[in-house]
Order: C-alpha cells, then sequence, then structure tokens
C-alpha cells in the first residue's frame, strides 16, 4: 500500500514524546517541528495513529502544498483540486483554519474563501453545491498557513483525540488526557512500581497511567473518528486494529489518588469505573496534610493547584506542606510536580533534577522531578553518588524555559504566543532544532494605506450576515440529511457495534469499551 505525509498534532513540548510514540508504532520519515510531528504511513498507520497514540490531538491527511500570498490564490488553487476523490456534493463539510501570517490576519475569511473554492468546483461540475455542517460533518479540512506556506488537510480525527470516552464527568479545571498521559510519559514510567497522584481532581492522571501500565490503547472508548466517513474507509482493517488487544499487559502493582475535595473522589471513582481500570486504581477523600510514606515503593505525579481557576485560602503554606510532606514521608522515592508560577515551586523547597517547560491550557508550566533523599546533596556528592542520569543531564543542557514577556508587547505578539497551534515547518535530519526568530515588525500605527486584504477583510464581514442567513435557511435541510445519515449510521451499529456504553459491549463479536469490575 501506498505511503503518504500525515501530520500529527501535540502540545508544545510533547513533540519527542510523540515522535517516540510514532517509533514505536512503526511510521517512517519521522520529523519534529514545532505542536507537531510529520511522518509517513499507509492507510493503517493513519488508523493506528488515531487509536493508539496518547500525546496526539489531531492526525492529519495533507492533500495539497503551496504557496500563495492573498485569499484569492488561495481560491483558485483549492477550486482547481479534484475534490471528487475525497467527497460527494451530497456530502457536507466543514472548514477549520490555523492561520500565522502577516499576509493573512483573518483565518475566517480563509475559511470562507476555501469554502466558496469547493461550492464553486461542485456547482460547475454538477450544477448543485455541498452544504457546511458546523456539527457532525461528513469531511473536515483543515487550512494551515505559515506566512506564505498554504496546507490543506483532511481531518481524520474529528473531535480532538484528548477526549478519549471514559469521562461521564469532571471537576474544574481538569487536566487535558493528551497532557496527562505526556507528564506520564515524560517521567519514564511504565508501571515498573506503584503511582501517587495527592491532587488527582477527576481521576486523568490515574486514568491515563493506568492504560499506560495495561498498554490499552485510549481508542478502545472512544465512538468514532472522521476517517470512517470517508470515500476510502476500510472498515474490516480499522475492525481489525480495534479488536486487537494482544499487546495489553498486566500490571502487578497500585494506583493511588487522593483528593479533599469528595464530589471529585466521586467523579474520579466513576471515571475509573468507565475505563474499567478501577481494579487497579484507588481512590478516597483525604487532604495532603495527611499524606503518609507509601508501603511500597511509588512514584508521584501531580498537578496541584495553581491559585487560579482553583486555588487555597494559603497557596503558598500548600506548596511549603508539599515540601514538608515529601522530606519526612517520600525518601527514596522521586516525586513529578507540574505548576505554573515560580513561587509555588520556590516553596517546595527542593532543587529539581530535571525540568520541562510545558503548556497548560494557556498557562507556561513547568514539569519538574524532585528526588527526596536523606541528608544534604552536598553530601552526597562527596560520597561520589550521582542522582542524575546521563539522559537528564543532556536534557538539562538543551532546556528552554519560558520566555518572559513584557508588559507592552503588542496584541498580535500575545494572540500567537497565547495560540495552542503549532507555528512552524517540521525541520528535517535532526531531533532540536532553534526556533526560528520571528522576521515580522510591528504594523505602522501611521500607515492608513489600505491593503488589497483588508479591503477584501471588510467585503467578507460585510457579507458574513448574508452568510448566517443563507446557514439559518438551510438549517432544516441540513437536519434532514443528518437525520438520514444517523438512521443509516443506527442500522449499522445495531448489527456491529451498538450505542456507546462505558460497561463492556460487542464488535463483530469481540470487545468494545472496557468492563468495570
Amino acid at each position: 500500500m501506498n505511503e503518504f505525509k500525515i501530520i500529527a498534532k501535540t502540545f508544545q513540548g510533547l513533540e519527542e514524546v510523540l515522535a517516540k510514540e510514532l517509533t514505536e508504532l512503526g511510521a517512517n520519515n519521522i520529523e519534529i517541528g514545532r505542536r507537531m510531528v510529520s511522518f509517513t504511513g499507509d492507510k493503517e498507520m493513519l488508523y493506528k495513529a488515531n487509536f493508539c497514540l496518547r500525546t496526539a490531538v489531531k492526525i492529519l491527511k495533507p492533500i495539497k502544498e503551496f504557496k500563495a500570498n492573498d485569499a484569492d490564490e488561495v481560491y483558485e488553487v483549492v477550486k482547481n483540486m479534484d475534490w471528487s476523490e475525497y467527497m460527494d456534493c451530497s456530502n457536507t463539510f466543514l472548514i477549520d483554519s490555523v492561520v500565522f501570517s502577516e499576509k493573512f490576519r483573518h483565518s475566517k475569511f480563509v475559511a470562507y474563501r476555501v469554502k466558496d473554492a469547493i461550492a464553486d468546483y461542485w456547482r460547475e461540475k454538477t450544477g448543485d453545491r455541498p452544504n457546511v455542517a458546523i456539527t457532525n460533518p461528513d469531511i473536515r479540512i483543515n487550512v494551515h498557513i505559515s506566512e506564505n506556506d498554504v496546507t490543506i488537510s483532511l481531518d481524520s480525527s474529528g473531535e480532538s483525540l484528548h477526549i478519549r470516552g471514559y469521562k461521564t464527568n469532571t471537576v474544574a479545571a481538569p487536566i487535558n488526557e493528551v497532557l496527562a498521559a505526556g507528564i506520564i510519559m515524560l517521567t519514564g514510567w511504565h508501571g515498573e512500581c506503584d503511582l501517587i497522584d495527592p491532587f488527582c481532581g477527576s481521576g486523568t492522571i490515574l486514568i491515563e497511567a493506568a492504560l499506560i501500565a495495561m498498554n490499552i490503547y485510549p481508542g478502545v472508548f472512544r465512538k468514532e473518528y472522521a476517517f470512517e466517513k470517508w470515500r476510502d474507509f476500510d472498515e474490516d482493517m480499522f475492525d481489525a486494529i480495534y479488536n486487537d488487544d494482544s499487546n495489553e499487559c498486566e500490571f502487578n502493582h497500585k494506583i493511588y489518588g487522593y483528593d479533599i475535595n469528595r464530589q471529585a473522589v466521586g467523579i474520579a471513582i466513576e471515571n475509573a469505573r468507565n475505563a474499567g481500570v478501577n481494579k487497579v486504581v484507588d481512590i478516597e477523600q483525604r487532604d495532603f496534610y495527611e499524606f503518609e510514606a507509601p508501603l511500597d515503593k511509588a512514584i508521584m505525579i501531580t498537578n496541584p493547584p495553581y491559585g487560579d481557576r482553583i486555588t487555597t485560602d494559603d497557596l503558598y503554606g500548600l506548596y511549603e506542606t508539599i515540601g514538608q510532606r515529601l522530606k519526612q514521608n517520600f525518601v527514596g522515592n522521586d516525586a513529578w510536580i507540574i505548576t505554573h508560577r515560580q513561587e509555588c515551586f520556590d516553596k517546595i523547597g527542593f532543587r529539581p533534577s530535571t525540568r520541562y517547560a510545558l503548556f497548560n491550557g494557556a498557562l507556561e508550566c513547568e514539569f519538574r522531578k524532585y528526588q527526596i533523599f536523606d541528608g544534604k546533596l552536598k553530601d552526597r556528592r562527596e560520597e561520589g553518588l550521582d542522582i542524575k542520569t546521563e539522559e537528564e543531564r543532556k536534557h538539562n543542557l538543551k532546556f528552554k524555559p519560558h520566555k518572559k514577556h513584557d508588559d507592552d508587547s503588542d496584541e498580535d505578539e500575545r494572540k500567537e504566543r497565547d495560540s495552542h497551534y503549532f507555528k512552524s515547518k517540521p525541520y528535517k535530519d535532526e531531533r532540536r532544532r532553534k526556533e526560528e526568530e520571528r522576521d515580522s515588525k510591528r504594523r505602522s500605527k501611521n500607515d492608513t494605506k489600505e491593503s488589497r486584504f483588508e479591503m477584501r477583510r471588510r467585503m467578507f464581514e460585510a457579507a458574513d450576515e448574508e452568510e448566517e442567513e443563507i446557514i439559518s435557511r438551510h438549517l432544516g435541510k441540513w437536519s434532514d440529511r443528518g437525520y438520514n445519515r444517523e438512521d443509516k449510521k443506527k442500522e449499522r451499529d445495531n448489527k456491529e457495534r451498538k450505542s456507546f456504553n462505558p460497561n463492556f459491549q460487542k464488535r463483530d463479536g469481540k470487545r468494545f469499551g472496557r468492563k468495570p469490575e
């Protein structure tokens, strides 16, 4: 089967973890970029990437790459593509656009022009045009523009891959499932000892850890992927991937979760039961002030309150307590902590042996490893005891903390900094490369000359209301089509998969979901 280029999007700081996952999965030509990893593979690899990867948020299949200087050039190229290869006129579609360019500053306008190009292609070919669907489209199309480099891709995932399917409830400020899996994999833990999360919230770190320890792929809980609606979808191939549990393994240790919030504990227990990992995950209500020494060797991975959306009466006092309890009751073990305030890390009182710069949502965080031992670090070094591994030393040499930003940075700079998409093209033949310095300068406030783009942007905004009216007028038509598709899907589901339920179900006589113990 022919190989093609595939792009896996992830969060900043998890690119190398994702690249390692792809290597183990058997992908070829892996190249690391910013917030993404590109690779090559066939249709089976595309399915596996969606089903198996823990640190990917989207899997895209590029179908056209070109250069353009304005939205009209994008329109012409897209209109001349052979869209009959990917869809029919009866299919609904949705455009998602991501733009990092001085020439293309309005992502919605780009999406509008791409939509027009596809509609005009079918109008000239058949006299009819496909409809846009805001929810549950047949085809999802991603447009990515970096300066004047344009990539048109098919979105094979649909909903973000962090939506695993095992959560029925959550708490305020939950950690993203992809980030949770990523930080666990950064520690190198694969189930060799017990794991503890004393601020477990809705149980995300606990559940992701259990799935990693037992090598259960995250896709087993998911209801559907966008590629299942593609014209070339191979259902037998995907069923074989879906039902293959040959790599799953036993986990002979325990995972412990604690939280002071009774409601959070109840939610975490329910989510663990839905994921079918409640047999290896113990969760109970407990204040961290009551933290006791574990009976066996253990690792701590936790996401304490930051003082933003979740806080305490004495935030710094909490982090001081973390340091004290670790020193008293966690000697001989490693603790990994993620937070976004340097002052909180300072209150812990330990020097980290290694650290990673990550994002939790829009918050610039660090993920730090603390090795808890008796006595002083100086004394251990004099005794010739080395607490850092060679891998940690190499990582520390190239570690780059988050850049500090001045308060007077302009609005465009802040928006780009806070955005959570990859910004640079993948680079080849090296694991790490310095991020290219942005060569765009601040636009002159005194420049009042209108560009062609600005005029077209205003035309788009003027036409926006008319477009919304068209959408509203056709909602009934889309709803009817959606209903027919759902009827067809339900008919197939009744035979093969049935509706999703967190309890154990069958797909072609085999598993679907996990059975609670």
